[in-house]
């Protein structure tokens, strides 16, 4: 890589390419294509795929003897391809040419962060000494949400003759990106149909096998010189062959131009039509290329995050790939935060609690992005209501793995590939993952302003996940206190209690403090509200003072478990074995998947003090040390600094880091706490998928929560900022290893606020505009007024 606005890859090797595919892909907020090399189809070593965001399909499988169903994001057909080979004059064609080949001489892979450009360069010599320089150029357009182009030219070094191009538009392509997926069906797109229309347009439709989405690609293959095709329709796609003259110091260009379009595009029309429409009368490539630079540059002085070094350079590549995911585009769809992005097939494309780790950037950022993300999840309201309804209960209860209708997608078995087998899953216990929504409807509210919001759509989420969590907690006459049993806490090892033959755990102190931080922010809302709009509300969700005084109660007296004076993960950690973590390292060396390890032993992790990821410190993460100590003095216990600092030395040390979030939350701790070992843990969230340190994931998707956290992190956990209604509260901590830094932001309707951070010194910008004056509140209460067109500097 390379310092500035440009990530680089200087060599091919066949080992990270997938992992380059990934971190290479290119996106706009509707659609992705990953940065797969135009000539190399899917095999073992590359793979394409482009990726429409909320496209998913449900099929069936049979694994281990029993019949699974899943839903997918869609691995849509594959417009890059572009197959080549010399032909000599006089001579017989060469072999097609691939980065695989053995005449590669030269590879490098530029991608222009600043404007969003794909730069990919090969040269090939043959033994004969003939040379020919391979450059490819790809977008997707930030602009024009339906548009893609590439641009591929040739150059001849030694010899003369021609280049035949195979431009293809291929459809023949299945699910197959995670190799632990192998034994699921992957094949999602049926009823092919394609033909050319004039001007050199190719165009491919087919449809998703369930519920039957239309995808219609249309792709425009211009030359340079222009020359005729010879053109083939096949049954899954179409192939345009030309003949470009080539001679020595002559070059020869390719461009394709896609356009995308779907059955459930607004506003409603005929997808085949309106998609060769579009690729004949897209703008040729440099005009394509201008117009998407300027989107991108109008994109970068909203979402401005400069940090020197770096640390900056790959705050910024992760920046880059939340933009690419979720744009002001995604504003106008119907889309969660898929937890791997546009970029691959893990986790099947599906949304889990990542928003939690997403939606504090966009809200400070894109507001109207984080709105529509939430409405995703308010349109998915009936499904969430039906699921606590299925298990007896009330209110909503929103799944662990959501796709396109909001019902349960989380798998009911995984494979262990250490192992080989199948085995059943219970991540769906995860029943925190309202929480989290509910947390996103009320930070979004308050950093916004968006009152609005929170007494109509945000309002009906956040009430009815109280209800659920009220209706969950059942009352323990031995301890006085309500109890939330048989769930899965953000930790994923422990899915039950040793020997048990039913699956959760009880009173996990995470799912359990903010069950009760949910119910006393519903009864806060409610005193809020309009009487009208309380009235009217109450009414719908028949929510009387009987129930809302049951909220009050729970919200006091949950249950928290401790142990040696610390807080306890859930009732009975501390009774867990020690593992032998040295042994382990020594054993394994990577043991950040513990689970599986101890599986393929014929053990299991739930007989351990052992934590993939951030259970409990996941509290610090949300909550400020005095909201935190406060919440658990509504319910009743004592936290105070010293227990809180005791129990994340606990936890650190039997914590295997088998997520990337894991390293992002317990940096964000140590950092608000200047703990020694911060920026250890900061540093490894950087580097999580640029150094695809969980062993070969990354390719298979970036993990958009850790680097949408990363830049949470330098924003609000270095930062300490907190907007609030009418003000921003700012209380940096120092990091030696990021001293100074700038953001813009979005607050309370003012725009373009910028943020500088340096050692001992703060200034904030309020852009000219009719708002009134911001309110800048320091430790201890210092506030300081900015008016509108000033930059004010205040000593920390």
């Amino acid at each position: 890589m390379s310092s500035g606005w440009t990530w680089t890859y200087d060599r091919y090797e066949p080992a990270r390419e997938r992992l380059v595919e990934s971190l290479c892909t290119l996106g706009n907020g509707r659609f992705a294509t990953r940065g797969s090399a135009p000539e190399c189809a899917a095999g073992p070593v590359h793979y394409p795929g482009t990726y429409l965001a909320g496209c998913y399909d449900r099929r069936a499988s049979v694994v281990a003897g029993v019949r699974v169903e899943n839903e997918d994001l869609v691995n849509l057909p594959n417009w890059t391809l572009l197959r080549y080979r010399c032909v000599p004059e006089g001579g017989p064609p060469g072999d097609w040419l691939t980065a695989d080949s053995e005449h590669l001489r030269h590879y490098d892979v530029h991608l222009d962060l600043r404007g969003g450009v794909l730069a990919r360069h090969q040269f090939f010599r043959d033994a004969q000494g003939r040379g020919l320089r391979v450059g490819h150029v790809r977008i997707v357009h930030m602009g024009d949400a339906a548009l893609a182009a590439q641009s591929t030219t040739f150059r001849a070094y030694g010899w003369s003759g021609a280049v035949e191009v195979e431009s293809v538009l291929d459809g023949a392509v299945t699910n197959a990106g995670v190799e632990r997926y192998r034994d699921l069906e992957g094949r999602h797109l049926t009823d092919h149909r394609s033909g050319f229309r004039p001007g050199g347009v190719a165009w491919l439709s087919c449809r998703t096998a369930d519920p039957g989405r239309l995808v219609a690609m249309a792709v425009r293959t211009v030359t340079r010189p222009d020359r005729p095709a010879q053109e083939d329709s096949r049954t899954t796609g179409t192939v345009q062959t030309y003949r470009l003259p080539l001679a020595p110091g002559r070059s020869v260009t390719v461009v394709k131009t896609l356009s995308l379009r779907t059955s459930t595009d607004r506003p409603a029309g005929d997808p085949l039509a309106a998609a060769c429409d579009d690729a004949a009368r897209a703008p040729a490539f440099p005009r394509l290329v201008a117009t998407h630079k300027a989107a991108w540059q109008r994109l970068w002085e909203q979402g401005e995050l400069h940090v020197p070094g770096k640390a900056g350079h790959i705050l910024r590549l992760h920046l880059f790939h939340l933009l690419q995911t979720l744009s002001p585009h995604t504003a106008e769809l119907d889309a969660g935060v898929p937890a791997r992005g546009l970029h691959g097939e893990a986790y099947r494309g599906h949304v889990f609690w990542d928003e939690l780790f997403v939606l504090p950037y966009l809200s400070l950022h894109f507001p109207e992005v984080a709105r529509a993300l939430l409405m995703y999840r308010h349109r998915r309201l009936p499904a969430a209501r039906a699921a606590a309804r299925g298990v007896g209960g009330v209110g909503a209860m929103y799944p662990w793995q959501s796709a396109s209708s909001g019902r349960e997608e989380t798998q009911e078995r995984h494979l262990n590939p250490r192992s080989g087998r199948w085995l059943p899953d219970f991540s769906r216990l995860q029943r925190h993952v309202g929480s989290a929504v509910a947390y996103n409807v009320w930070r979004y509210a308050q950093t916004t302003g968006d009152q609005g919001f929170l007494h109509s759509a945000g309002a009906e989420m956040l009430l009815e996940i109280a209800r659920n969590w009220a209706g969950s907690a059942t009352y323990d006459p031995a301890r006085g206190r309500y109890r939330i049993r048989g769930v899965v806490g953000p930790d994923e090892y422990h899915d039950a209690y040793p020997g048990a033959t039913v699956p959760g755990i009880d009173d996990n102190a995470y799912t359990n403090v903010t069950a009760a931080w949910v119910l006393a922010r519903g009864l806060d809302l409610l005193d809020e509200l309009p009487d009208g709009r309380r009235a009217e509300l109450s009414e719908r969700l028949a929510l009387d003072d009987e129930e809302v005084a049951r909220w009050d109660d729970v919200s006091r007296r949950l249950y928290l478990p401790f142990h040696r004076g610390l807080v306890s993960q859930f009732e009975g950690y501390g009774d867990l074995a020690e593992l032998d973590w040295e042994a382990y390292r020594a054993r394994y060396g990577d043991i950040r998947r513990l689970d599986r390890i101890l599986e393929a032993e014929g053990d299991t992790v739930n007989r351990y003090q052992a934590s993939k990821q951030a259970d409990t410190l996941m509290l610090g993460h949300l909550f400020r040390t005095e909201e935190l100590y406060a919440l658990f003095a509504r319910l009743g216990y004592r936290l105070d600094d010293e227990t809180w600092r005791a129990t994340v030395a606990y936890y650190l040390s039997r914590t295997s880091h088998g997520s990337t979030l894991s390293s992002l939350v317990h940096g964000w701790v140590l950092a608000r706490q200047q703990g020694a070992y911060a920026w250890r843990y900061c540093e490894e969230a950087l580097l999580a998928d640029v150094a695809d340190v969980q062993g070969g994931t990354t390719g298979e998707g970036i993990h958009l929560g850790a680097m949408a956290g990363t830049v949470d992190l330098v924003e609000r956990g270095i930062t300490g900022l907190e907007a609030g209604p009418g003000e921003l509260r700012v209380a940096p901590v120092a990091l030696a290893e990021i001293p100074r830094f700038a953001f813009t932001l979005c607050v309370q309707g003012h725009r373009g606020v910028r943020v500088r951070v340096l050692p001992g010194r703060l200034a904030v910008r309020v852009p000219t505009s009719p708002r009134g004056p911001l309110t800048v509140v320091l430790p201890g209460e210092r506030r300081f007024t900015v008016a509108p067109g000033e930059e004010r500097w205040l000593r920390l």
